[in-house]
This record gives C-alpha cells, structure tokens and sequence, in this order.
C-alpha cells in the first residue's frame, strides 16, 4: 500500500509502518493520528479540504499504486493529527470496491470559533455545491452546527460551542 505511505517494520512483518523521507518513524508511546479516506479524485478533494476547511496540504505523494496526500495543522506539531486521502489506480486497491463514505452520522468534525465562521462555512459549501445542511442551533453538547459532504459524499461538521477541544485540552494532560 505504498500510496499511502507505509511499507513493513523493520524486524516485525506482522507490521506496517509510516514511511517519511526514507525513515521509519518510531514511537515512543502509542499515538492517534489519523484517519484515512479513499478518494475517487484526488485533486477534488484536496481542492475541497484545502478550500472548505482549516486543514493545510503538508504532502502529496504519487506511486506505481495510486496517489496520497496528508492534510492537516501546520500549527500542531506537538499534536498532530491527518487526514490522509487516498485514490489507488485501477487494479492497485487492496480493498476493492466503491470508497465507502462517512454518514449520515459519522461524520468528520470541525469546531470553528464562532457562529458567523459557521455561517461563513455554510455560505461556501453552498456555493461549492456541497452544503448538506445549513446551520442549525442543537442541544447541548451539539451546539451550533452545519453539515458538508466532500467530493466523495463524505460527511464533514463544522461546529460552534461544542466544547470538543476545550475539553480534550482541559482532560488530556
């Protein structure tokens, strides 16, 4: 599955691990980083992340298996989490098939500081085309919420006064 990056551990075969720049990372402790989507269109959907969300390209990557690419917050290192986008060539996808897609609940989530980022975040799915619901205040601890499908018709939330990362910041250390 090299288009994603990952070949076998070194001394551990029942093992796959990232590959960066021809080391094998190593971790210290056990880590979630990230979630991966395979993608029918490559470059629609890092057009989509990189235009309808916070997230940044950090990587793009091509091989004889297909093409992947990394998203995600220059501004967290010491944290970081990726999407990773995966489109494999005819005859290259280990799991065959159409891509499975995320919802109508699971979802992809994305807490933005205010209710006017989410409108903003509305306004932008709709003219995209992507809007999948507008904006709507839920109970607690929903919050204020809109929901986005990507080119793959995978559900993306972007939220207000979910509390998701303060909580995570308050409780993880």
């Amino acid at each position: 599955m090299p288009a994603v990056g990952h070949h076998r551990c070194p001394g551990r075969p029942d093992r796959r691990c990232a590959r960066r720049g021809g080391g094998v990372t190593s971790g210290h402790l056990p880590r979630w980083t990230h979630i991966a989507l395979r993608v029918r269109d490559i470059d629609a959907s890092i057009e989509f992340y990189t235009q309808q969300t916070p997230l940044e390209l950090l990587d793009r990557r091509q091989d004889d298996d297909g093409f992947g690419a990394w998203l995600g917050h220059r501004d967290s290192p010491d944290a970081p989490f990726i999407l990773v986008l995966a489109q494999f060539l005819d005859g290259h996808d280990p799991f065959g098939g159409e891509p499975a897609r995320l919802g109508p609940f699971a979802h992809l989530g994305i807490e933005l500081e205010s209710r006017e980022a989410v409108d903003q975040a509305a306004a932008r799915a709709e003219a995209g085309g992507f809007l999948q619901s507008p904006p709507i205040e839920l109970p607690q601890p929903i919050g204020y919420v809109c929901m986005v499908n990507d080119p793959d018709r995978n559900t993306i939330e972007f939220s207000f006064d979910q509390g998701v990362f303060a909580f995570a910041q308050q409780h993880m250390r």
